[in-house]
C-alpha cells in the first residue's frame, strides 16, 4: 500500500455488458433503438413495437414486421440487414444495432417470435443457489451466485481483506463513522471464529445505524429545511420527520411497515401521531408562497411529484414520462398515470400535533413522576395544616376581639390612589388622565382581564374603591365598553405576597340579576352590571380581612376578570381608591361580627360552622398551603409538541381527470385510482373506492414482484457501490438488466421471507465472502471485467459528503454524538447565506456542541445549501435522489485542505495528540494515523511525516503571526501549529475519506 495516497481523478469506462444479447433483451432492443418511431404514441407505417400483436399485424404496406419462425417474410429484420441506405432501419442519424443486438433479434424471430415478459414484472421465484466447483470460499448462499459465474468464466474471487480495513468497512458503511484504535484492536486481536459476524452485529445495534440508513432514505425522501422555489422559507418542523426515519431505521421496522406508515399512515386504524407523522415523507415536496403563485398549480405540481417519487422508491420506473403521454417505452399509458395521480390527489396538505422528540417523551414521563411524588408532599402538608385550625381559630377570634374594641366608628376613609401600569390580556391601550383616572382606548377583547399596580399610603389600608366613570369618547359615555355603555365586572382580585380574602362588598347600584356580590363569588360566569343606569358615575367598595400596612406593603396588585361571554363588556373608564383606617364594618363581615358578639356558649353549630368557615378562607397558613399546592398543579408538567407538516385524507374525494400534456389547466377524461395494468390490480379494502392506504398496501403485497427487488438492490447498491441492477431508479426495458439475476429474486424473496427486516438484509450481505473481498484492482480484470460486474472484488468508494466532514470531526475527538433534535448551523461563508431572497434568511453559527454535530443534522436550504455539502455531491432535494452522483474534482481535495470546518478540525486534532500518553513524535503520529486510518502506518510513512512536521516547527518558529492563525487556541503556539499543518495533510489523504 503506497503512503499518503491523494485524491486521484477516475478513470471513465463505458459501461460494458457481461455477456452477448440474447432473446430475452429483444424488448430492450426496441425500447433503445426503435420505439421513438413505432411506439403507441408514433406508429411510424402503423407498426407498434410494445406488443406481440402489434408487432406481427399486418401493415399499411402489406408486408408483416415480424412473421415468427421465417426470418425472410420479416421485413423489420430484412431492414436491419440490408445494404440498401433508402430502406436500412434504424434510419440514417439514429442509433445502429450491434451486431450482438441484430443476432439476438433473428433469434428471436427464428424461434417463434415469443413475447416475453419484462424480467422485473415477472413473479418473484426464489431459486436455489446453484453448484460450485471451490465449496470452501462460499459462507451463504449470496457467494455461490457469485463464485458460479466467476467460475464459468474460470475467474477466481479476490482474497478477504485484512482486518484492519474489514472493520472500517463496516463502520464506514453501517455507521459512517471510524472505528477507534481501541476497537480496531480487540476486532484484530478476537481470535473467536465468529468475531467478525459479533462485529456486525453489534455495529448494527448502535444508535449511530440509524443515522447512517436514515440519511440514505433521506435522499429519496428529498429531505430538506426549507421550502424551495424563490422565497425558500424555513421549516422549523422538517426534522421531526428525519427523526422518526432515524427512529424507524434503529427499531428495524419492517419496510413494509415502514413504506405504509409514510404513504398511509393516517389512515392506518387508531392511527397514532408517530403514524401519522410519518406521512411527512410526501410533505418534502417544495411550496411556493410566492405572492402571484397560481395554488393549485403548485398544489398539482407537488401531486406530481408525490406520484414520481412513489414510483420510483417502490417500482423503479421513470413514471414521469407518462405525465404528458403515454411513455415511450414502458408499458405505462398516460391514463394509468393519472390512475395512480388520484391516490394523492385525495389528500391535503395539513398540520399535525406530534412531541417534540422521544428523549422528550421520556423527560416528560420522568417530570410527570416527580411532579406527583410533589402534589402528595403539598398535598398532605394542607391536609395537615387544616386539621390545626381550630387551635389557630382561637387565637384568630381573640384578636378580632381585641381589633374590634379598638375600632373606630364611621367609615373609613378614601385616598386617591397612583396606578403605577395597568395591562390588558386583550392587548387594550389605556390613557392616564389627569384626575388619576385610566380610559381604554384601543379595541377591546371579547374577554379580558385588566391587571393594575397601585401604590399604597403609608398608612393602614382596609379596603379599596374602585369608580367607574362616563367618557365622552365611550358608547353611551359609558363606563363600560358596549354598544348600550354596560359592563360586566365577573370578578375582582387583590394581592401582595399572596391573594388578600374580600369581604362585604357595596355598590351604589347594581343591574337587576347581576349583584356586585357576584364580582366577588369567585364564579367566571357571573358577574356585577350597572344597566339601566349607564353614563353615570358608580362605585364598589369592598374590605380586606386583614388590613395591609402600606408602608411595609408599598404596592398592590388589582385584577378586574370581565368573562362576559356574549360579546364585549369590559371597562371603559376607571379610577381606585385606599380605604384608610378600620371601622368594625372594615374587620370583618356583619354576620361574623354578629357570631362574635355572643357569648360562646350561647353559639349554636350554625353560628360555630359560620366561623370556621369564615376563618378557613382567611388563615395566612392553609392558604399558604393551598396556594402551594395550587401553583404547584398549576406547573405540571406537559407534553412537548410541535405543528408538522403531513398528509390527511380528504373528507370526499377530489374529482382527478388527465390533464391534457400534463397542463393542470387542461383537463379531460375522468380517473378513478387504478394502478399500471401490466401488474396486479390494486384492491379496495372496503369494496368501494381505493385509497392510499389500499395502494401502499398493494406496493408490498405479495402480487408485486416490483418493490422487493427494488428494495434488495437498493441495500445491496449501498454495501457495493452499485446495484446488481445498476440503473437503480429504472427497472423498466430501458434500465440495465441485472448482472446476477438468479441472486436478485433469491434476495427478494428472502426479504420478504426474513418480515422485510433491512438489518437481516445487510447482515446477511455484509457476512458473505464477496462482502468482505479486497477491494484492490486485479490487472488481469482490466479488459474482461472493467466495471466489476462480476464482482470479482469489492469496490473502493468515497464516502458521502456529510459523512466526509464526520469523519474530520470524529478522528479529531470533537464530534458530538448526539442523536435528532432541530437542525443546527456549523460554520458557512457568509456570502453564501446572502443569496436568500430579499436576505430572508441569515445563517447563525451554531455554538458549543451544536457546532459539531453530524452533517446529515446541517440546515439544508435548498435555494443555498451549505457549500460543503454541495461539494461533495449531496443532492439538491428537489427531487427524490435514488442514487448520489459522484465527482472527482480538485475543488474537493481544497475543500477538505482549507475549508473552517476541516481547518478547525486539524486544530482539535493536533491538540487532541499533544494531549495523548505519547510524548514522542513517532508515537504521536503513528496515533494519528490509527485515529484517521485504523491501520499501523508504515516506517516510510512515519518517516514522511516527521520530516513534514520538522519543517512546520521551523516554519512556525520564523512566523509566530502564522503560526497564531494556525494554532488558534491551543498552546504552546508553535508546536500546535506545526502539528495541526502535519495531521491536515494525514486528514486531507484519498485513503481517509474513502471506503475500502
Amino acid at each position: 500500500m503506497s503512503p499518503l495516497r491523494f485524491i486521484v481523478p477516475l478513470a471513465f469506462v463505458a459501461v460494458q455488458s457481461l455477456e452477448a444479447a440474447d432473446v430475452s433483451d429483444v424488448p430492450r432492443i426496441f425500447a433503445e433503438h426503435c420505439l421513438e418511431c413505432h411506439g403507441t404514441d408514433k406508429a411510424k407505417g402503423g407498426l407498434i413495437l410494445t406488443t406481440r400483436e402489434g408487432a406481427m399485424k399486418e401493415l399499411e404496406s402489406g408486408a408483416r414486421a415480424v412473421v415468427p419462425g421465417d426470418l425472410k417474410a420479416s421485413e423489420m429484420f430484412v431492414r436491419l440487414i440490408t445494404d440498401d441506405a433508402e430502406d436500412k432501419m434504424p434510419p440514417k442519424g439514429k442509433k445502429p444495432l450491434k451486431p450482438a443486438e441484430i443476432e439476438a433479434v433473428k433469434k428471436w424471430i427464428a424461434s417463434g417470435a415469443e413475447w416475453q415478459v419484462h424480467w422485473a414484472y415477472r413473479p418473484v421465484q426464489r431459486p436455489p443457489a446453484p453448484a460450485v466447483k471451490d465449496i470452501a470460499w462460499p459462507r451463504n448462499e449470496i457467494d455461490r451466485f457469485i463464485l458460479a459465474k466467476l467460475e464459468a468464466k474460470g475467474f477466481r474471487p479476490s482474497a478477504e481483506a485484512d482486518r484492519y480495513t474489514l472493520i472500517r468497512r463496516v463502520y464506514f458503511d453501517l455507521l459512517g463513522l471510524p472505528p477507534t484504535p481501541e476497537e480496531v484492536d480487540a476486532f484484530v486481536n478476537d481470535t473467536a471464529p465468529d468475531a467478525y459476524e459479533r462485529l456486525v452485529d453489534r455495529t448494527l445495534q448502535s444508535p449511530h445505524f440509524g443515522e447512517r440508513w436514515g440519511r440514505h432514505w433521506l435522499d429519496r425522501a428529498r429531505y430538506a429545511d426549507s421550502d424551495g422555489y424563490e422565497k425558500d422559507n424555513a421549516r422549523p418542523d422538517a426534522w421531526r420527520y428525519r427523526d422518526w426515519v432515524i427512529d424507524a431505521v434503529n427499531r428495524d421496522l419492517p419496510f413494509d411497515q415502514f413504506s405504509i406508515e409514510q404513504l398511509a399512515g393516517d389512515l392506518l386504524p387508531k392511527a397514532t401521531p408517530e403514524q401519522k407523522l410519518a406521512t411527512a415523507f410526501h410533505r418534502q415536496t417544495l411550496t411556493n408562497t410566492e405572492g402571484g403563485a397560481d395554488k393549485e398549480q403548485f398544489r398539482v405540481e407537488a401531486v406530481f411529484d408525490r406520484v414520481e417519487t412513489t414510483g420510483g422508491i417502490w417500482l423503479a420506473h421513470t413514471i414521469g414520462c407518462a405525465r404528458c403521454h403515454n411513455h415511450k417505452y414502458d408499458q405505462l399509458t398516460q391514463r394509468e398515470y393519472y390512475q395512480m395521480f388520484a391516490f394523492f390527489n385525495d389528500a391535503d396538505e395539513t398540520m399535525s400535533s406530534i412531541k417534540t422528540s422521544d428523549q422528550a417523551e421520556r423527560d416528560y414521563e420522568e417530570l410527570k413522576k416527580k411532579h406527583g411524588t410533589q402534589l402528595k408532599a403539598l398535598e398532605a402538608k394542607l391536609a395537615g395544616v387544616q386539621k390545626e385550625l381550630t387551635t389557630r381559630q382561637s387565637a384568630w377570634e381573640q384578636g378580632l376581639h381585641e381589633r374590634l374594641a379598638q375600632a373606630t366608628a364611621g367609615e373609613p376613609s378614601p385616598q386617591p390612589l397612583k396606578i403605577v401600569s395597568v395591562t390588558s390580556k386583550g392587548g387594550v391601550k389605556f390613557k392616564a388622565l389627569p384626575d388619576g383616572s385610566q380610559l381604554a382606548t384601543t379595541a377591546q377583547a371579547k374577554k379580558d382581564t385588566y391587571t393594575v399596580v397601585v401604590e399604597l399610603p403609608a398608612a393602614t389600608v382596609s379596603g379599596l374603591q374602585l369608580e367607574l366613570l362616563p367618557d365622552e369618547s365611550l358608547p353611551h359615555t359609558g363606563p363600560g365598553r358596549s354598544e348600550g355603555g354596560n359592563l360586566v365586572l365577573t370578578e375582582i382580585g387583590v394581592r401582595a405576597d399572596m391573594a388578600i380574602p374580600l369581604h362585604s362588598p357595596a355598590a351604589d347600584h347594581s343591574q337587576g340579576g347581576w349583584p356586585v356580590a357576584a364580582a366577588f363569588d369567585g364564579k367566571a360566569d357571573t358577574g356585577w352590571g350597572i344597566a339601566p343606569q349607564v353614563g353615570k358615575e358608580h362605585q364598589v367598595t369592598f374590605y380586606f380581612a386583614r388590613p395591609v400596612d402600606g408602608a411595609k406593603t408599598k404596592k398592590l396588585t388589582v385584577t378586574l376578570d370581565q368573562q362576559y361571554p356574549k360579546d364585549n363588556h369590559s371597562i371603559g373608564r376607571f379610577r381606585l381608591a385606599a380605604l384608610v383606617g378600620e371601622t368594625a364594618a372594615t374587620i370583618a363581615s356583619a354576620p361574623v361580627r354578629e357570631v362574635l358578639e355572643m357569648p360562646t356558649t350561647d353559639r349554636g353549630e350554625e353560628q360555630q360552622a359560620t366561623l370556621h368557615d369564615y376563618f378557613a378562607k382567611l388563615d395566612p397558613v392553609a392558604q399558604q398551603a393551598a396556594e402551594q399546592l395550587a401553583a404547584a398543579k398549576a406547573a405540571a408538567p406537559k407534553p412537548q409538541t410541535m405543528d408538522v407538516r403531513v398528509l390527511a385524507q380528504l373528507p370526499q374525494p377530489r374529482a382527478t381527470r388527465v390533464l391534457h400534456r400534463g397542463e393542470f389547466l387542461s383537463p379531460t377524461d375522468p380517473v378513478e385510482p387504478g394502478t399500471p395494468a401490466i401488474l396486479a390490480p390494486v384492491a379496495a379494502r372496503n369494496g368501494g373506492r381505493p385509497d392510499r392506504l389500499d395502494l401502499a398496501r398493494w406496493l408490498v403485497s405479495p402480487q408485486n414482484p416490483l418493490t422487493p427487488r427494488v428494495v434488495a438492490n437498493q441495500i445491496w447498491a449501498h454495501l457495493f457501490g452499485e446495484g446488481i441492477v445498476r440503473s437503480l431508479a429504472d427497472f423498466g426495458v430501458r434500465g440495465e438488466k441485472p448482472t446476477h439475476p438468479e441472486l436478485l429474486d433469491w434476495l427478494a424473496g428472502e426479504f420478504v421471507q426474513s418480515g422485510w427486516s433491512r438489518k437481516h438484509m445487510i447482515r446477511l450481505i455484509m457476512t458473505s465472502e464477496t462482502y468482505r473481498q479486497q477491494s484492490e484492482l486485479r490487472p488481469e480484470f482490466a479488459e474482461t471485467d472493467p466495471l466489476n460486474l462480476l464482482l470479482h472484488r469489492q469496490n473502493r468508494l468515497r464516502v458521502e459528503g456529510e459523512v466526509v466532514r464526520d469523519l474530520h470531526l470524529a478522528a479529531s475527538g470533537v464530534l458530538s454524538p448526539k442523536i435528532g433534535g432541530p437542525s443546527v448551523f456549523p460554520p458557512m461563508p457568509p456570502e453564501i447565506a446572502k443569496l436568500s431572497y430579499a436576505n430572508n434568511f441569515s445563517w447563525k453559527e451554531s455554538n458549543g456542541e451544536d457546532r459539531f454535530r453530524r452533517g446529515m443534522y446541517t440546515f439544508f436550504k435548498r435555494t443555498a445549501p451549505h457549500p460543503d455539502l454541495t461539494t461533495f455531491d449531496c443532492p439538491d432535494a428537489n427531487l427524490a435522489a435514488l442514487k448520489r452522483n459522484i465527482s472527482n474534482t480538485p475543488l474537493q481535495a481544497l475543500t477538505t485542505l482549507n475549508a473552517q470546518a476541516f481547518t478547525e478540525a486539524s486544530r482539535a486534532m493536533a491538540k487532541r495528540l499533544l494531549a495523548e500518553p505519547a510524548t514522542d513524535d513517532p508515537g504521536r503520529l503513528a496515533r494519528c494515523f490509527r485515529l484517521c486510518l485504523a491501520r499501523p502506518p508504515q516506517a516510510r510513512e512515519i518517516a514522511t511525516l516527521s520530516g513534514l512536521l520538522s519543517t512546520a516547527r521551523a516554519w512556525y518558529l520564523q512566523h509566530p503571526e502564522d503560526a497564531k492563525e494556525m494554532a488558534g487556541e491551543a498552546k504552546p503556539v508553535v508546536e500546535a501549529a506545526a502539528w495541526a499543518a502535519t495531521v491536515r495533510i494525514v486528514l486531507n489523504t484519498d485513503e481517509f475519506i474513502t471506503r475500502e
